[in-house]
């Protein structure tokens, strides 16, 4: 390839780079007073150093932080478990944390004990910058059954009362961002979806656990279910 051809190849890859930039800023997503930032379970344990530690889940923070400022309406949740939570291996004799076991709601995946009520672990990451935030909604309180969804606990049918919030403050769509992918975020967006809430995954403010397939699983769910997978870049400011 002589001079002249590298010129005119560079010249229409720029070119294709300058229409793909603009595309995608002509496609980017603007939230109005009727959506909502969902900020999942940003909490010490799911960080390092706790007790259930998302691999990288540090770096949810700066991202949701800047996120957070394109949104009116934000939501954070907690994890907030008794001790002795039925979803603790420590609960069990003879298990051991990820082993999955039968109870009356279905398959339980068995958790290091982790956000226990009142403790340290359970708190938000003191790093997270939300001023505007509107409600802390706590979940997986409740002895007997876990909770990973915002919306409704484990067994399919405890509602935490999040829809009937949101639908209270006219929200027609959800954008949700946090810990962990494959868990707490991915269902709570499919229940976001059965709600009729227009639901956007911000994947670059979030990390997974991926536990046996799970955060492939928790993608192929999400997009059977019509969860837009979004990044942070997508959102205008």
């Amino acid at each position: 390839m002589n001079r002249r051809q590298i010129l005119r190849t560079l010249a229409s890859s720029a070119f294709v780079a300058t229409m793909a930039s603009r595309a995608r800023a002509a496609a980017s997503i603007k939230p109005d007073d009727a959506s909502a930032l969902l900020v999942i379970d940003v909490q010490n344990c799911f960080l390092p150093g706790g007790s259930l530690a998302v691999k990288d889940g540090e770096q949810v923070v700066p991202v949701i932080n800047k996120v957070a400022k394109a949104f009116s309406n934000v939501v954070l949740t907690q994890d907030w478990h008794t001790p002795a939570h039925v979803s603790f291996a420590s609960t069990h004799p003879g298990k051991k944390p990820f082993e999955l076991i039968d109870l009356a709601y279905g398959k339980q995946v068995l958790w290091p004990d982790h956000c226990v009520q009142g403790t340290d672990g359970a708190a938000l990451s003191k790093d997270l910058a939300i001023p505007q935030a509107e409600l802390i909604l706590r979940k997986g309180f409740h002895n007997d059954v876990d909770s990973y969804s915002a919306f409704t606990e484990a067994d399919g049918k405890t509602s935490t009362g999040l829809a009937a919030y949101l639908k209270a403050r006219g929200i027609v769509r959800v954008f949700v961002a946090g810990l962990a992918t494959d868990f707490c975020v991915a269902w709570t967006a499919l229940d976001a979806r059965k709600a009729g809430l227009e639901t956007y995954v911000i994947e670059d403010a979030c990390r997974g656990i991926d536990t046996q397939g799970s955060l492939a699983k928790a993608w192929t769910d999400m997009a059977a279910a019509d969860v837009k997978r979004i990044k942070s870049e997508d959102i205008a400011a």
